[in-house]
This record gives structure tokens, C-alpha cells and sequence, in this order.
């Protein structure tokens, strides 16, 4: 298999046609550039807790872990999770003391408008991130914010929603408030987290809310419609009301990163389209502009097909499709695995109707020789995230990069040994230093996912990314730095005498 990847790369090479293209000095292939940034990421769901103090408001999240808690593995919720609301200090020290230069994190939009709205501000919620922005520039550490991070006011879902276009404006009066009362101290922005996975939670049982089941295949794509109009506000409101704080912008994109099974033309073919209809559904419209061309006539076919007059896929205007182009001014990868593709049809569902999934038309599959996280989907394929970085590369005139997310979950059950991680690590930087050094792209920078061991969606507290331990049994929720952590501690600083 590792024949066909290095086929594959050599294939991939980037196009210029007037793009720019890394040019670095000769030096050791072992280290990353000087500038590069490493960094740790968390969400506030996922790490805060305090889910209704000091004025919080409850969102999609609460309210489903509360109403159904078998939603969830164990019961569980992030009611507490690892109680980063109390002690964000401690989170910052880990930080400092791996040797991190940025920390990703998201502001709880219910936290700082109990119900979502400009109308009802929460001063304990908008002093409680200036705390943590403050902390983390007393250390040297840049803060890259997220804006939304999955977590919407109940008082917004009650309404419908991302389906409802009247979330686009209300987004875009939270992402001014944030922008106005955070953005001379932050530097670094993404809008909106995985918006791919976003969808996910209407028209299937997936993530919170977990809306709308019964029309999916429809749902999904007025979902992603008003996400990336609603991003496009943001973007443009930004740049008219606070370029001087000089800011950088961006989503953090993903989707299904795979590879053909066979070298036939089927599946290559098919492989493009998993890409296109997943990563480019959201980056298209940003970096080229529209829908993937692709992406239309697929779904465009298919309605047809179905007896619709309509495509399901909702257009935009052109007004719209020249807002939304050119929102971004760096590309935020979050990247995982890999998998295989091939023609042909999922038999997985009974439901006859279409969903964005169905819509792609492939099956997957893997090779059983991948190691495997504790996630059944998480497979360690280190030359998939360099595949990646060189197809948007090609895809978006090389833009800069920064991996917003990429790590590694096991399952707690060796406390803080934990040398998959590290192997994990250690083998998908290596990838990523060819995308800079072979394949002339624009990477910039690695942040890690997770800072800690933390609530991770329907799976609780079952898998565990974290670089750093956090005992879920004491109500302390005492941190131990893992092995993985000091193995980064470690790399970080070698760069760090390398290039003083």
C-alpha cells in the first residue's frame, strides 16, 4: 500500500499557473521552518464546564444531554467536563510549559449572549475570556479564537436554527461583538469550526441538535448554505469595521479525505468526488467561488432522477457567490485519516431517501494494516495529510496553511503512556514537512488536538486526545502531563535552539 501512495504523490504536484510557491533555504528536512507555529486547540463545550453559571445560557448541547442522556456514551455531558471555566490558569501553564506558541479555543456564544441575541450581553461571560486571552499574552502565547464551535443557544435552535436565514444576521451581530470587544488582543480567527460536520446535526441523529431526520438530503445543504453565508458576513464585516486590528481570517474546513481503492478510472473518479462534495462543498465557495461545478451536477442529476424540478443543492445569488469568494486569508485544515473509495453505493442505510452522504455515490473501506486509534475511524495513515495539504495546494492556488486540528485518540486506559500518540505525531510531521520542503506549499503551522483529555461529543469521556491527562474521577480534575506531551515539549524546544 505504501507503493501506491508514493505513486500517488508523485502524481500530485502542484500547479503554479501564477501561484505562489514556497521558497526556503537548504536546510535539515527534519526540522520545521523557522516561524512555523505549534500549537493545542480545545472547544468550549468540551473543556469548560460551569454550563450554567454566572449568567451562561444552555445550548444545543445542553439541552440534549439533559433531555435524552443516552445520546451520549455513559450518560455523559459537559456539565463540568474538565472544568477549564475554574481553571483556565492551569490550562495556560501547560501551554507555557510544552512550549506552545498558540492556543486554539472557542468563546461559548451562550456564555457571552444567554440567548444568542446582542440584546442580553453576559459581562461574566465577555470577562471570563478576556481572562483567558490576557493570561495566555502574559505568557507569549497567541490566541487563534473560534467563533462558533458547535455549541448554538437553545433560544436559536427553537427558531430553527442553521436552518433559518435569519441566522446569518444574528451571527454576524455575535461575530461583531466579539470582533469589537477581543480583536486589538487576538490576531487569529476562524469562523465557524468544520462546517461539513455542522450539517451533520440536521437531517441525522449525529451531533446536537440532531433536527430535522426526516429530511435529510434537503436539510443539509440550507444548512451549509446559511453557514457560508453567514461566515461571509463575518469576513466582510470585519474588513470594513476593524481591518486595523490586522487580523487573519478563516473557517476550519474538512470532510472525507480518501484515496482511490483500485487504479481504475471509476475510482479515481470517485475519490475526487468525496473531495469535492465534502472539503469543497465549503472551501469552493470561499477560495474559487460557488458550489463545486461537480458538487451542482451531481446533485443536480440526482434530484432529477428523483422526480424533483429543483436541485436539492439551493443556489446562490451571484451578489452572494462575490461575498462568500475570498473570505478566508489562510486555509484552516482539519485532518485526521484516510480512507479508501470506490464507485459504487453504501448498502449501510435501509432509508430510501437521499442524504449528503448517499449523494457521493462511493463505499469506503481501509487497510486492516493501519494502526487505529481508539475511534474505529481514526486510522493512522501519515501520507494522507501530506495528499492533503498538496491538493489544496492545487486546488486553491497554494494558499497558507495552518492545521487547525490533527491528533490522535486512545482510550485512557494507560494514564499518560501513551507512544501511539507520539508515534502518530512524530509520522505525520514528517509528511507535513515534505508538503513545505518537496512539495513547495505554504504550511505555516500545527495545532494539536487536544490540549487535554476532553468531552468528545457522543462519544463522552470514552476517547481521549488529549497531550495532557485529566482525571475525571477527582473534582479536581487534576492534569498529568502524558509522555506524548513531553515528547512535544521536547521537539518544540529543538527547533527552538536550532533557529536562535
Amino acid at each position: 500500500m505504501d507503493s501506491q501512495f508514493i505513486a500517488l504523490v508523485a502524481t500530485l504536484v502542484v500547479s503554479v499557473h501564477g501561484c505562489r510557491k514556497t521558497e526556503l533555504p537548504p536546510i535539515s528536512h527534519t526540522m520545521f521552518p523557522e516561524g512555523f507555529i505549534f500549537g493545542a486547540a480545545t472547544a468550549a463545550y468540551q473543556v469548560e464546564g460551569g454550563w450554567n453559571a454566572d449568567g451562561k445560557g444552555p445550548n444545543i448541547w445542553d439541552n440534549i444531554t439533559h433531555e435524552r442522556p443516552s445520546f451520549v456514551a455513559n450518560n455523559n455531558n459537559g456539565d463540568v467536563a474538565a472544568d477549564s471555566y475554574h481553571r483556565y490558569k492551569e490550562d495556560v501553564q501547560l501551554l507555557e510549559n510544552i512550549g506552545f506558541q498558540m492556543y486554539r479555543f472557542s468563546v461559548s456564544w451562550a456564555r457571552i449572549l444567554p440567548n444568542g441575541r446582542i440584546n442580553n450581553v453576559n459581562k461574566a461571560g465577555i470577562d471570563y475570556y478576556m481572562n483567558l486571552i490576557d493570561e495566555l499574552l502574559a505568557k507569549g502565547i497567541q490566541p487563534m479564537v473560534t467563533i462558533y464551535h458547535w455549541d448554538l443557544p437553545q433560544d436559536l435552535e427553537n427558531i430553527g436554527g442553521w436552518t433559518n436565514p435569519e441566522i446569518v444576521t444574528i451571527f454576524e451581530d455575535f461575530a461583531d461583538l466579539v470582533f469589537r470587544t477581543y480583536g486589538d488582543k487576538v490576531k487569529w480567527w476562524i469562523t465557524i469550526n468544520e462546517p461539513y460536520m455542522v450539517t451533520k446535526g440536521y437531517g441525522a441523529d449525529s451531533f446536537a441538535p440532531a433536527a430535522y431526520l426526516d429530511l435529510h438530503g434537503i436539510v443539509e445543504y440550507q444548512v451549509g448554505r446559511n453557514l457560508l453565508l453567514a461566515h461571509a458576513k463575518a469576513y466582510r464585516l470585519y474588513q470594513k469595521k476593524y481591518s486595523q486590528q490586522k487580523g487573519k481570517l478563516s473557517m476550519a474546513f474538512t470532510g472525507i479525505f480518501s484515496i482511490p481503492k483500485t487504479d481504475s478510472q471509476e475510482d479515481i473518479a470517485a475519490a475526487e468526488r468525496t473531495y469535492q462534495l465534502t472539503f469543497g462543498w465549503f472551501s469552493h465557495p470561499v477560495f474559487v467561488g460557488d458550489y463545486p461545478q461537480e458538487m451542482k451536477n451531481r446533485i443536480e442529476q440526482l434530484s432529477r432522477q428523483e422526480g424533483r424540478n429543483t436541485s436539492r443543492l439551493p443556489p446562490f445569488t451571484q451578489d452572494e457567490i462575490d461575498e462568500i469568494r475570498g473570505s478566508a486569508d489562510f486555509y484552516g485544515l482539519n485532518h485526521y485519516s484516510t480512507v479508501f473509495v470506490a464507485e459504487g453505493t453504501d448498502q449501510s442505510s435501509s432509508d430510501p431517501k437521499p442524504s449528503a452522504m448517499s449523494d457521493i455515490g462511493v463505499t469506503t473501506s481501509v487497510d486492516p494494516r493501519w494502526p487505529t486509534g481508539a475511534s474505529v475511524w481514526l486510522k493512522v495513515v501519515p501520507q494522507g495529510i501530506r495528499l492533503n495539504v498538496k491538493k489544496i495546494c492545487e486546488e486553491y492556488c497554494n494558499p497558507d496553511i495552518i492545521i487547525t486540528e490533527n491528533g490522535y485518540d486512545d482510550d485512557g486506559s494507560k494514564f499518560t503512556d501513551d507512544p501511539e500518540r507520539i508515534y502518530y505525531l512524530e509520522t505525520y510531521y514528517a509528511e507535513l514537512r515534505q508538503t513545505i520542503y518537496t512539495d513547495g506549499c505554504n504550511l505555516k503551522g500545527h495545532i494539536s488536538w487536544s490540549l487535554l483529555d476532553i468531552f468528545e461529543w457522543r462519544d463522552g469521556y470514552t476517547k481521549r486526545f488529549g497531550l495532557v491527562h485529566v482525571d475525571y474521577n477527582n473534582s479536581n480534575r487534576t492534569r498529568t502531563m502524558k509522555k506524548s506531551a513531553y515528547w512535544l515539549k521536547n521537539y518544540i524546544e529543538m527547533h527552538k535552539i536550532y533557529y536562535k
